[in-house]
């Protein structure tokens, strides 16, 4: 196993997802207003872009910065999509989906119970990506899980 790093800056994890954004200072506030999340740096470069910046979503350090194709920085908007699903687990998944619409995102999956145990739903930011959230309705056993895969997708 990987040993974990020593000396993290305060609020931030072992892992930490790092967003490329068209527009990175509008993500934060965006993610203000969807997740409550918390700013907890920003630094901007020299032409006003921002360089690097952390945000705290649910206790979870999220990093970002503004898009820079000189760099190789691309956006899901440049991209035209992304292959990553952000997986955000809160106490009512139904609030923080209407609150996330509310701020602009677009309803990717609606909230439903689904087989695995969790209320569940997708939305895309307006920067791209995507997140998926959930409330762990049920602890369920893998066995479990399979059987109620097999009933909710019949062959």
């Amino acid at each position: 196993m990987t040993e974990p790093a020593k000396n993290l800056p305060q609020g931030m994890h072992g892992l930490s997802p790092h967003l490329v954004c068209a527009g990175a200072a509008s993500a934060i506030a965006f993610y203000e207003e969807a997740f409550d999340a918390t700013e907890m740096v920003r630094l901007p470069g020299q032409d006003g872009k921002i360089m690097h910046a952390a945000i705290s979503i649910n206790g979870a350090s999220v990093m970002l910065t503004d898009e820079n194709l000189e760099y190789g920085n691309k956006s899901p908007t440049t991209l035209k999509g992304t292959p990553v699903t952000l997986h955000l687990m809160v106490a009512d998944v139904d609030k923080v989906f209407a609150q996330a619409v509310q701020a602009g995102a677009r309803p990717v999956m609606p909230v439903a119970d689904m087989f695995w145990g969790d209320r569940y739903g997708i939305v895309e930011d307006p920067f791209g990506h995507r997140w998926s959230i959930a409330t762990p309705k049920q602890n369920l056993t893998q066995s479990q899980i399979m059987e109620a895969a097999r009933k909710a997708m019949p062959a």
